[in-house]
């Protein structure tokens, strides 16, 4: 017997408070502070304010080291992460064009299959004007 399945785990729960989410993105919380002022990062707020990252703004955050770490200054990460966001906005768009096309084309050969005549049933027309059913022999 297999074990029910979990539900998927949302990835923009806010969960983590600035102390963890430092020590899962491998920076110090001031860190975090500098990245947020900078608009690299944008954490959930609590009620009382206290910030509360997701595991997308873990991820972010690592992705955000990684960049700094190559040797990009944080104007550099921000203009890399912009790009990364369009790219990845225009994949999902023509994954979109994609689709529709296949439908469209789909449909298209759909009507041609129901509008064509099999070449046995198709008339013939001799020179002279007389026609002929191919289909009866």
């Amino acid at each position: 017997m297999t074990p029910p399945s979990r539900p998927e785990p949302d990835r923009r729960a806010a969960l983590y408070v600035i102390s963890v989410a430092a020590e899962l993105a491998g920076v110090h919380p001031q860190t975090l502070r500098v990245y947020e002022r900078k608009g690299l990062v944008d954490p959930s707020r609590t009620g009382g304010g206290n910030r509360r990252y997701s595991p997308r703004d873990i991820e972010r955050l690592r992705r955000i080291n990684d960049l700094t770490g190559s040797g990009l200054n944080l104007e550099g990460v921000r203009r890399v992460l912009e790009l990364e966001a369009e790219v990845e906005r225009l994949r999902a768009e023509l994954d979109q064009v994609r689709e529709e096309t296949r439908q469209v084309v789909e449909q298209t050969h759909r009507h041609y299959r129901r509008d064509l005549v099999p070449l046995r049933q198709a008339l013939v027309v001799r020179a002279g004007g007389s026609t002929r059913n191919r289909g009866r022999r």
